[in-house]
């Protein structure tokens, strides 16, 4: 398995930009389905961003396509999350997670979780 730490959560005004990144330890991180996935306060959790293994592949949530991009760095086993043309609705805590053999989105498919870092939007 993988450690996972994110790092680069903060306030920023509504339109502009965050990049939250997660770094993993562990000499398979090349093997994982990387996710972002993040939690709003008073919601459940819900899945934001996946890429798979090579990074030739991405998947995202309807909201958030065409403002946030997922990517990774196998070389540095890092996981990023650019997000611009924040709302305020993107408040949340964001966390990483991780899985191997699986191509959804699932949460109870997560083999890994970070603590999390929170993105504060204000309007």
């Amino acid at each position: 398995q993988v450690q996972l730490v994110e790092s680069g959560g903060g306030l920023v005004q509504a339109g502009g930009s965050l990049r939250v990144s997660c770094a993993a330890s562990g000499r398979t991180f090349s093997s994982y389905t990387m996710y972002w996935f993040r939690q709003a306060p008073g919601k459940e959790r819900e899945f934001v961003a996946s890429i798979n293994w090579s990074g030739g592949g991405t998947s995202y949530r309807w909201s958030v396509k065409g403002r946030f991009t997922i990517s990774r760095d196998n070389a540095k086993n890092m996981v990023s999350l650019q997000m611009n043309s924040l709302r305020t609705e993107d408040t949340a805590v964001y966390y990483c997670a991780a899985a191997q053999n699986y191509g959804g989105t699932s949460q109870d498919a997560m083999c890994c979780w970070g603590k999390g870092t929170l993105v504060t939007v204000s309007s």
